[in-house]
């Protein structure tokens, strides 16, 4: 059920006008806007208007103007009851009624805070986007639960959304892992090994690494200089011979390639499924990379792009604050950004609707996006206005902790297997597991382990780096997944216990706690919280929502008796708010990919 728009109404939406109203009519000026900030803790109030920018139209005194200002308001808007004014900041306490009504309205909302989505205005997030030669690692697991999460935030905000990614599945690198297995493998498959297909052709692609340092060793002991024998190691000549092979369509080659390349797809299948995260469409760069070539051409006769006088085509950036780039090589070839503007304009072809991209990339890529988005635009392509690259920092261990077998990469499943061993160690240690079965532990021992990762992933600004300390993530106070999802479990156990108490329905207007109405002026922002998160691109504006409501349910619980109130309706009330504040929880953990435990 959608709730009554006009109690939705944010009481700032009201207030604006009112203010505007008493401008005019006290002062004869007209406001172009005004200004609001929530009443600081040690003030009385709820809402303040900040009187200082109004000075620029109306003269005088600021505390002799809030006070005006505040006595109209009183008078003309019923949910102002009292008002107060600390020098230029007018403090308005609005009534209990107010807050009643909008929790009313939304109290049986099931989609509180989402928006329809807008079906002809569709925005395509992509990530993920990994190599076929080796297992997803630390780095994916970010890069996965951004794009992820955004994507859900999104469509919360209203958007229709397509969640893809490009896979990178030809090249030099892929054929690494090709040859390896052809020379050592001896015909082992993932059934044979036991090993998941993704890892074991992880493993021939470090087993050519050695190989081909055996080899530069070897020539460089027999007298070739090291740059020379880097590029003449037999083994590299013949990954460039088979990449040679398998671009002229080779069938022994094509053959191998898609064996191993279908292991590696059943491998990521796994782990995207233990992760949480999903796609709507995929690209492959064996489709993609020959994209591209004939729009450089239309380019290079509208005079966007020029050509050298060794052939490759650039264009000249310069005046825009960059430099030039080059989108096709000499003899003709494509390079990275060539194979991007043929894949952007592709899935505008193949989706008609959309009218955006969000790109979830490294920030060491932050360059490339700047030129391709400035290229798309002086293409002509309108929905290049709409184009964001979602950057993000690294992620890094302490050190000593959690190196995967070679020592260099964090492998993506030993990771979320041991946050599932953490979170187990430490729920072991508080106790609180009677009456568990071992399946159900391992259930909430999933639930808890991936949940801190994740959320203490998401809770911080894409942008910035993050050492990433999981015995950290797992406390169950503080920031961090595990202490929301306690909350939550905790709210659970209420909601049971008052259900055999057969409370009786709210019927009217009840009289507010000071910690009531603070937590209903918390949930009141999570619409709001949705948009901004949609618009910034940022899941951390959602987890830290959460947080700070968590923190204000933890405050009502502590200072407020719920079932051990005495009033029925206070106590029905009581049990209503706490139902919804988990219903709030459980939708912006949804947004981040993080189930909630019944009870913990």
């Amino acid at each position: 059920m959608q709730a009554d728009k006009s109690i939705f109404m944010n009481i700032q939406n009201v207030l604006e006008t009112k203010v505007k109203e008493a401008v005019s009519s006290l002062y004869q000026a007209e406001l172009p806007t005004v200004e609001f900030q929530p009443t600081r803790k040690d003030f009385e109030g709820d809402i303040t208007v900040v009187v200082f920018p109004m000075l620029r139209v109306v003269k005088g005194n600021p505390v002799q103007i809030g006070n005006q200002i505040g006595e109209y308001l009183v008078n003309e808007v019923e949910e102002v009851s009292s008002f107060n004014v600390i020098k230029g900041f007018l403090n308005l306490v609005v009534n209990d009624n107010f807050y009643v009504n909008y929790f009313n309205a939304i109290a049986k909302d099931d989609s509180f805070g989402f928006v329809k989505p807008d079906n002809s205005n569709a925005v395509m997030v992509e990530y993920s986007s990994p190599n076929t030669n080796k297992p997803l690692h630390l780095g994916h697991i970010r890069n996965n639960l951004l794009g992820y999460s955004v994507a859900e935030i999104l469509k919360a905000s209203g958007k229709k959304v397509y969640k893809t990614q490009i896979i990178n599945d030809r090249g030099i690198h892929i054929c690494k892992s090709m040859l390896a297995w052809q020379k050592f493998g001896e015909g082992e498959t993932p059934e044979s090994t036991g090993l998941k297909g993704d890892k074991l052709v992880g493993n021939y692609y470090v087993a050519f690494d050695k190989a081909y340092k055996a080899e530069i060793a070897d020539l460089v002991a027999k007298g070739t200089d090291k740059e020379v024998a880097e590029k003449q190691a037999p083994i590299l000549l013949e990954a460039q011979q088979m990449l040679l092979k398998w671009e002229a369509g080779d069938e022994k080659v094509v053959a191998l390639w898609k064996k191993m390349n279908q292991w590696v797809y059943d491998g990521f299948e796994v782990t995207y499924k233990n992760l949480g995260v999903d796609f709507d469409n995929l690209y492959y760069e064996s489709n993609t990379y020959l994209l591209g070539k004939d729009i450089v051409a239309e380019g290079l006769e509208k005079g966007i792009f020029f050509k050298k006088e060794d052939g490759s085509v650039w264009i000249d950036l310069t005046e825009d604050g960059l430099d030039e780039k080059i989108v096709l090589r000499s003899d003709g070839t494509a390079v990275y950004m060539t194979q991007d503007i043929g894949t952007a304009i592709q899935r505008v072809k193949d989706n008609p609707d959309v009218s955006g991209m969000v790109y979830t990339v490294g920030n060491e890529q932050d360059y490339h996006f700047k030129v391709l988005f400035l290229i798309l635009k002086k293409l002509g392509f309108s929905w290049s206005e709409n184009l964001f690259h979602l950057s993000y920092g690294m992620v890094d261990l302490p050190s000593g902790k959690m190196k995967s077998r070679e020592g260099t990469v964090v492998d993506a499943d030993d990771l979320m297997n041991d946050m599932t061993n953490t979170a187990g160690e430490i729920s072991e240690e508080l106790g609180k597991l009677d009456g568990y079965s071992s399946e159900e532990k391992q259930d909430l021992f999933k639930m808890i382990g991936l949940g801190a990762l994740k959320y203490y992933i998401l809770k911080v600004d894409p942008k910035k780096r993050i050492l990433f300390n999981p015995e950290e993530s797992v406390d169950f106070q503080g920031n961090t997944g595990p202490f929301i999802q306690y909350t939550y479990a905790r709210i659970q156990s209420i909601l049971r216990k008052a259900k055999e108490l057969n409370l009786a329905t709210v019927d009217g207007l009840v009289e507010l706690h000071e910690k009531e109405k603070e937590l209903i002026k918390q949930l009141q922002l999570f619409p709001e919280t949705i948009q901004l998160a949609a618009s910034n691109y940022s899941p951390a504006l959602i987890a830290n929502y959460t947080y700070d409501l968590v923190k204000e349910f933890n405050s009502f619980y502590q200072n407020v008796s719920i079932l051990g109130e005495a009033d029925d309706q206070k106590k029905a009330f009581r049990v209503q708010l706490s139902k919804k504040v988990s219903d709030v929880i459980q939708l912006s953990f949804k947004l981040l990919g993080i189930d909630v435990p019944e009870r913990m």
